[in-house]
């Protein structure tokens, strides 16, 4: 049996607005393995926006199923699904989302204070996970004392740091010069490498060129969903 992490059954999204009904999705079925590196892409009012907010958890369908990790969480209740997303979801956001006032390591420590963990072991966890994206020497730094790329590797590290069932990056290099891009590209890389389910909502056909899969959404559908033949791939070339 394939070991899928994510499954969906006909799922659709509706919103109210004023009179009007909008059908963010009309129907979508989807399955994606443990280990897979998948790029979500489509234009503005394709409904990605609409899915990435079901695939983590920050919103539920209208009707249909959703399976995350063997587990229907399509009409679990806000507390219920704000525990799944700190256990099986690692978000990366295009505007990082990090603490102003808080160092690295406090950011970084902050999923692990909601999963109950003990200070120290928050400590020691979260030092491992900035050591291995390379940030072992801005720990103690704060984020307007980090780069951009920097900054996102700590975003990088939160997601991290839960052990996740599925990293989830939204528009992960919008913020960010060319260079900085590529090297954010190549950790995304080695964290796919290293065993992780990794999903990068994109309009950018440049970054979705490192994905495996790439499923592309119009009008609230499945417009098209591929093998990339030409995975590009950064990893001993930054």
């Amino acid at each position: 049996m394939e070991d899928f992490v994510i499954k969906i059954r006909d799922i659709a999204k509706h919103y109210q607005v004023g009179t009007q009904l909008v059908m963010a999705i009309k129907t979508i079925s989807l399955d994606i393995k443990r280990n897979e590196y998948v790029a979500l892409m489509g234009p503005s009012g394709s409904g990605k926006s609409t899915l990435m907010n079901i695939l983590g958890c920050l919103d539920t369908p209208t009707r249909g199923a959703y399976y995350l990790a063997g587990s229907d969480v399509s009409k679990l209740d806000d507390n219920a699904l704000a525990d799944i997303r700190n256990r099986q979801i690692g978000f990366v956001f295009q505007t990082f989302n990090l603490l102003p006032r808080s160092t690295a390591l406090e950011n970084v420590m902050l999923p692990l204070i909601y999963a109950g963990y003990s200070k120290a072991d928050r400590i020691q966890k979260a030092t491992k996970t900035l050591e291995n994206v390379q940030l072992a020497d801005r720990m103690s730094h704060k984020p307007n004392e980090l780069s951009g790329g920097q900054r996102q590797r700590v975003a990088v590290a939160r997601a991290l740091v839960n052990d996740p069932a599925i990293i989830l990056a939204d528009e992960p290099t919008g913020n960010l010069d060319s260079k900085t891009s590529i090297e954010i590209m190549a950790l995304f890389e080695q964290i796919h490498d290293q065993g992780n389910t990794v999903i990068v909502v994109t309009h950018e056909e440049e970054i979705a060129q490192h994905a495996h899969r790439i499923i592309r959404l119009r009008d609230g559908e499945i417009f098209s969903d591929e093998k990339n033949p030409q995975i590009k791939r950064l990893l001993n070339k930054v």
